[in-house]
């Protein structure tokens, strides 16, 4: 069947790379195996390997060809002058009769399937070097869209060849040293999808930046999906956690943010251009692509093509805009996570800090100084200089022979997607994505530093900054029988830490997400007719564009914040603290000067359970409570455990849980757990009447520090006063492990303590407490002197 020169994709599989190229192979593959598992591909057909040794021979172009790579390969011939002679002896050339009929006859049975004359189709290339484990050749080759009519298909067959031998194509395979005579291509010819009136992205089975293999994360945009792969539009951020995506009633969506999407390719009408590229309206830009239910449609295929090639994905998907049905349209192994050390991984950690530049999407973990080098036009791409740092608007596979030399990246547009991020990562340089305005605001010749280590969002510092590079080898870890977790309040540095081997959070502070992410004050949203500052209502209505009630804003964006964070710990408990900030902390929101008083020590003050059942914020906690019912029921969370900080009487716990059942979080019911903070004297006194009330118990070591000595520990004239190892405070822990063990509730502590001194840690292991929650930066240090103080504790 190979020896033909076209075979349709259901004749091909795996085992045809060698004659029609990995994304060929790959599709015929999906076609063949997937089908019945729902996944939906277009049709179409290839040519093979051998057709396209066929047109070298009956144009007599490969003497010419290894003339002109000899050149190169001396130094007597430019990579562009190389590139414009090779590329000339295709585009001159002419197919052998018999595959011409061939090709004709094939696209001719397609339109008849499809019932379309001159059926529109994509024409992508397909080597047989590309789409490997180890090389993914993103966008080194040609790709032709919405083609109609036979002699325009054979020109583009042809153009597919010559882009084998396009400048990225040759430089790409000189890096990855792959011999350029031992490539073959094979042409694509697939039935186009009407993305043009729909959407269209990209999606992996494996976070983009971390490597944090439990989700998918989908890119989309509308239109042709050419503007996600090529970083010409910010799109559409969803991630997918695909544990839950077998579960009938839940919605695993853990992050959704709304893309830029400025422009969107469609199809052109009339003259020779076969696609072109416009402003997306108003309505769309605001809009995301894709609704819940198709996101999590193709979570479950990205699912079922990861579990069939036995490996992580990178995928293309369109939205057909009339039929409104998905389809996958290509696949391939991603490259850099992949083959990635699951025990070994470098931490960057940036020292010194200075002026903030631009901000952007952040794709590595590493960090990189240099000099800027502005690139505005793809004409002056030769006036880069090696070492310096890439600032332009956007890459394209043009771009790879100076990316390979930059000490790092910076665009003004794409995603964790886009050309850009993909290339990046494989070269294993960092880089920051979408900024905006890096093209207008850094200088040429500026010194910067990027910092991709901290988060999902990428910074751009100006000048040299210091920063510590750490190699951890996380096989070198010893178990314990004490449970040992972290502590997490942003949802982006969760995911940067899934590595570790934690038993879960023990500490999952909610007021980041506010601070950060929300940045309004919840009771703002509830009456927002209370908020008379006009830069206050300007921010409200930015922040909350598209949501027909600004609550929702709140609820979701919490829940989602949570979601994120509990991801890479799931099956493990998650123990999320519900609000506590001060009064002086909430008023700093936006909106939140309007519903806060001022207090002469907010330490002391209106805070944690106090708040939830007064009638100044109880509206406010009865979002947090939407969110957490969210997270756990509609998410599928059911390993989040609630926790209440600050709780000063039993009569105050009463209250609490009351309004907590209120809004829908009833202990016990559907095995919600309720924790209580162990942070104030009263806690432990009353211990034995808290327990029966709660699940468990965390320590909060700071605050039951403060109120054991009578120092406040924010007083810097009091520091050497503050000692969580004093007797006193000692001998409150003591009470309240064995209290909370007498009780048959567990019992925490969350607190740096543990980290800071390796006698605490052995005093907390000989009292029998059953997990510390550390900081994620001391983890792996702590559970060395825990081990310690276990062995020691049994051979006492």
């Amino acid at each position: 069947m190979l020896e033909s020169s076209v075979v349709w994709f259901n004749e091909i599989g795996l085992g045809d790379i060698p004659q029609v190229g990995g994304k060929n192979a790959s599709l015929g593959e999906m076609v063949r195996a997937l089908s019945d598992d729902g996944v939906k591909v277009p049709d179409g057909f290839a040519t093979t390997a051998n057709a396209y040794r066929a047109f070298i021979a009956a144009n007599g172009i490969e003497p010419a060809l290894r003339r002109q790579l000899d050149l190169f390969h001396d130094g007597r011939a430019s990579l562009r002058v190389t590139g414009e002679a090779l590329r000339e002896l295709f585009l001159g050339g002419e197919f052998p009769a018999v595959i011409a009929d061939g090709i004709r006859a094939s696209y001719r049975e397609l339109s008849e399937k499809a019932g379309h004359p001159n059926l529109p189709v994509a024409v992508r290339s397909s080597a047989t070097a590309e789409d490997l484990p180890d090389a993914s050749f993103a966008g080194q080759l040609e790709t032709f869209l919405n083609v109609t009519g036979e002699r325009d298909l054979l020109d583009a067959c042809r153009r597919c060849y010559a882009s084998l031998f396009t400048d990225r194509a040759i430089s790409y395979r000189e890096v990855k040293k792959f011999d350029h005579l031992e490539a073959a291509l094979s042409i694509g010819v697939q039935r186009m999808i009407r993305a043009d009136v729909g959407g269209s992205g990209v999606m992996f089975s494996i976070d983009t930046d971390t490597g944090f293999p439990g989700v998918a994360v989908i890119s989309a945009a509308w239109g042709l999906g050419e503007t996600v792969v090529q970083g010409t539009v910010n799109p559409d951020k969803y991630l997918v956690f695909k544990a839950l995506l077998d579960q009938p009633d839940c919605t695993p969506i853990i992050e959704k943010t709304l893309g830029e999407k400025a422009r969107k390719m469609v199809y052109a009408k009339g003259g020779s251009a076969r696609t072109r590229t416009i402003d997306t309206p108003d309505r769309e830009r605001q809009a995301f692509v894709l609704t819940d239910a198709e996101i999590v449609k193709l979570g479950r295929w990205s699912v079922i093509v990861e579990n069939h090639y036995g490996r992580p994905m990178d995928m293309e998907w369109a939205k057909d805009g009339l039929t409104r049905e998905l389809f996958l349209v290509q696949a391939r192994p991603e490259t850099v996570h992949s083959q990635a050390s699951g025990t070994r991984f470098t931490v960057s950690t940036r020292t010194e800090t200075g002026p903030l530049l631009v901000t952007g999407v952040a794709i590595g973990d590493s960090i990189a100084s240099g000099v800027a080098c502005v690139i505005k036009d793809p004409a002056d791409i030769e006036k880069f200089v090696d070492g310096a740092i890439l600032v332009t608007e956007m890459t394209d596979p043009d771009w790879v022979p100076i990316m390979t030399r930059a000490a790092g990246i910076v665009t003004d547009h794409g995603g964790p997607t886009s050309h850009a991020a993909i290339v990046s990562r494989e070269l294993g340089v960092p880089a920051v994505v979408g900024t905006g305005i890096a093209t207008d605001t850094l200088t040429d010749g500026q010194m910067i530093t990027i910092s991709c280590a901290e988060g999902d969002e990428g910074y751009v510092f100006e000048g040299k900054l210091a920063f510590e590079t750490e190699e951890i080898d996380l096989g070198t870890v010893p178990k314990t029988r004490t449970k040992v977790m972290v502590n997490i309040a942003s949802p982006a540095a969760a995911f940067e830490w899934w590595r570790l081997p934690a038993d879960g959070v023990g500490l999952a502070r909610m007021e980041f997400i506010i601070n950060n992410l929300i940045k309004i004050h919840p009771m703002a949203l509830v009456h927002p007719e209370r908020v008379t500052d006009r830069a206050a209502i300007r921010q409200i209505e930015e922040l909350t564009r598209g949501y027909m009630d600004p609550k929702e804003y709140f609820v979701q964006t919490l829940a989602l914040g949570i979601a994120k964070l509990t991801a890479p710990y799931h099956p493990d408990p998650v123990i999320v603290r519900m609000s506590d900030f001060k009064t002086n902390e909430y008023a700093h929101l936006i909106g939140g000067s309007v519903f806060e008083h001022s207090e002469e020590n907010p330490m002391l003050g209106f805070r944690g359970a106090s708040r939830y059942y007064d009638e100044r914020y109880r509206e406010g906690f009865a979002l947090e409570c939407r969110a957490i019912k969210q997270v756990r029921e509609k998410i599928g969370f059911d390993n989040v455990i609630v926790m209440v900080p600050f709780c000063r009487t039993v009569t105050e716990a009463d209250r609490v849980l009351a309004v907590m059942a209120e809004n829908g979080l009833v202990r016990g019911e559907s095995g919600l757990q309720i924790y209580m903070m162990c942070e104030i004297p009263a806690n432990v006194i009353l211990a034995e009447r808290f327990a029966t009330r709660f699940d468990g118990f965390s320590i909060g070591s700071n605050d039951l520090t403060q109120l054991v000595l009578g120092v406040d520990r924010d007083a810097e004239d009091l520091a050497a006063l503050f000692d969580e190892r004093d007797d006193a405070v000692k001998q409150m822990i003591r009470e309240a492990i064995q209290k909370a063990h007498a009780a048959g509730i567990k019992i925490g502590i969350c607190g740096q303590a543990p980290s800071n001194y390796p006698d605490f840690a052995a005093f907390l292991v000989e009292e029998g407490i059953d997990s510390i929650s550390l900081n994620p930066d001391s983890f792996l240090k702590t559970v060395g002197r825990i081990a310690q103080a276990e062995r020691d504790h049994d051979t006492a």
